[in-house]
């Protein structure tokens, strides 16, 4: 008796490393089910930010004015990785015209810095806080653009919601509470008026998990905008603040750079998966990757391939590796540099790539063609218009440069130029910098089907092809093509000038099993696990047989998806 339960024993605890719970239906690693509405639906990560939205929704007004109002809020609640001072991306399905639009609302470098300051000054890489790698914020500007292309309600009741809890205050999510320390560090760094926004108003203490936080000084800013406008920001007070500030600081952001700035409205790429038509938006992003990627996996039928085995990470990682040598050599701001878009997502072209693809790790060069945080969010309404919406400070808070009184940090995107000369993504006065983030669309039959994106880095294009591939190759539902076990591929080539090192390594979520890892080893792959690397999923899906959205939120944060 006592060997038959050691052999039980011994067989869980090898089978289960670690605890979780048993669910009834679905796949045993959901961690719930999918959230079902008929009139609207909001996915944010954070539960605050999605009440606001889905409020904005019962009160009439429609997706896009729900998402303004939804960013709003995520900037106050979560500084740690978004808010007025990044960029933002969106793609807009706009039922009237059953059309998809794309807006780029990153902004540029400052006009009077050049690659010759950073020669000067013996740098082979920009810094990732200070005052160099600070762009023009384009969020705002983005807000703007959206509304005034598809909002419906007054600005001013949009950020409404978003003002009251700043001034007024909320309790910080665990995952905030935690990541909200790093105010310390930029504290420890001597940055000016970090403890005047993130401390002093909250009674002199850093807030953490449970304790209420507020931003007066945020408050005070939106309360400006909604009142005066995008102006006001880009042309006003503020961002003569913003600039006089940069410039004491040994900064080169001027008024000029702010007043100067526009969003440029674009139209989305796409590729057909098996049947989905999936968006992304071209460069200066990295989404057309996640493109790339998913036409070199097409060619490979994985109904005979198992979920998370060693030979579905080897092919997914070939294909990365790949993709991503094409991304270091040609993406780009597309006002400077020729992207060959096209080229890079034919048919052909990955059919070659695909031969390159053999039993082992490889490296690759890229082809040869002719011619950090973030939040994520999606809102659907009850007309049919869904918005997929991404925005972020790229590193963490930012760059650490705060302007006195206007509760928020400043970007430091600049930081993903490369100082090489002659690459695509070199650094030139006012040029938007290669960014990683980017948010996606899934259509089928040019109808809506799913507008869904993964937040975190470089993670971003992996993210999205293992959501899709999650969905069409394996049959999952939109919770659990979320909540699946996820891996990420690091060490190739990057549009900031660092070469590949080698072939790179692969970094696991323990809910991959041991005989994937062994399988891996087996092939020459490096592997290890990771921690907090995997991004954050938030995903609205049509169910157009059932009238039905459906929507889904990322485990791994505190995120919530509410509909009505």
């Amino acid at each position: 008796m006592k060997s038959v339960l050691f052999t039980f024993l011994a067989s869980f605890f090898i089978g289960n490393i670690g605890f979780g719970q048993d669910r009834i239906t679905g796949e045993t690693f959901a961690t719930r089910s999918e959230v079902l509405a008929q009139n609207g639906m909001v996915a944010t990560s954070h539960p605050l930010a999605t009440q606001i939205g889905i409020d904005i929704l019962k009160n009439g007004g429609n997706a896009i004015d729900a998402a303004i109002a939804a960013n709003a809020a995520l900037g106050l609640m979560e500084p740690t990785g978004s808010g007025i001072g990044g960029d933002l991306f969106a793609i807009v399905w706009d039922a009237k015209t059953s059309k998809l639009h794309g807006l780029n609302a990153s902004g540029r470098s400052p006009k009077s810095l050049t690659l010759e300051y950073f020669e000067e000054q013996g740098m082979d890489k920009i810094p990732s806080h200070g005052p160099l790698p600070v762009s023009v914020p384009g969020a705002v500007d983005g807000w703007f653009e959206l509304h005034k292309k598809f909002g419906s309600k007054q600005m001013e009741e949009i950020l409404a919601p978003a003002i009251s809890y700043a001034e007024k205050g909320f309790p910080l999510t665990q995952l905030i509470g935690w990541y909200m320390q790093s105010v310390k560090y930029f504290q420890r760094q001597g940055f000016a008026n970090i403890k005047e926004t993130y401390i002093d108003q909250n009674n002199g203490k850093l807030p953490t998990e449970g304790e209420i936080y507020k931003n007066p000084y945020l408050a005070n800013t939106y309360r400006t905008i909604a009142k005066k406008g995008r102006d006001a920001f880009y042309k006003g007070a503020i961002a003569k603040t913003i600039a006089d500030f940069m410039q004491e600081k040994g900064g080169f952001l001027s008024v000029k750079d702010l007043a100067d700035h526009k969003s440029e409205w674009v139209e989305p790429v796409s590729v057909n998966y098996r049947g989905y038509d999936v968006w992304e938006l071209p460069p200066n992003g990295q989404g057309i990757a996640a493109l790339q990627m998913l036409q070199i996996l097409e060619g490979y039928d994985f109904s005979n391939i198992e979920f998370g085995s060693a030979e579905h990470l080897h092919l997914f990682t070939e294909a990365k590796k790949l993709a991503f040598e094409d991304r270091a050599k040609y993406y780009a701001d597309m006002d400077f540099a020729k992207v060959p878009v096209t080229e890079l997502l034919a048919d052909d072209y990955a059919a070659e790539r695909r031969k390159l693809i053999g039993e082992n790790a490889s490296s690759y060069e890229a082809g040869e063609i002719s011619a950090g945080e973030t939040i994520y969010l999606s809102v659907a309404d009850k007309e049919g218009n869904m918005i997929s919406l991404i925005q972020s400070n790229y590193r963490g808070m930012g760059s650490g440069m705060v302007p006195p009184k206007l509760g928020f940090m400043l970007q430091d995107r600049g930081e993903l130029f490369s100082l090489k000369k002659g690459q695509a993504n070199t650094f030139e006065p006012g040029k938007r910098p290669f960014h990683t983030i980017i948010p996606a669309f899934i259509t089928k039959n040019n109808e809506p089907y799913v507008s869904f994106g993964v937040m975190g880095g470089d993670f971003q294009p992996q993210g999205h092809t293992q959501i899709v591939m999650n969905l069409v190759d394996f049959g999952m539902n939109l919770q659990e093509a979320g909540d699946a076990p996820r891996w990420d591929h690091t060490g190739t080539s990057t549009p900031t000038g660092f070469t590949r090192n080698g072939t790179g390594e692969i970094r696991l979520e323990s809910g991959i099993p041991y005989t994937t890892i062994r399988g891996l080893m087996d092939r020459k792959h490096k592997v290890r696990f990771g921690r907090g690397i995997y991004g954050g999923y938030q995903a609205i899906m049509w169910d157009k047989e059932n009238r039905v959205y459906r929507g889904a939120s990322e485990s791994r944060k505190d995120g919530q998806a509410a509909g009505y």
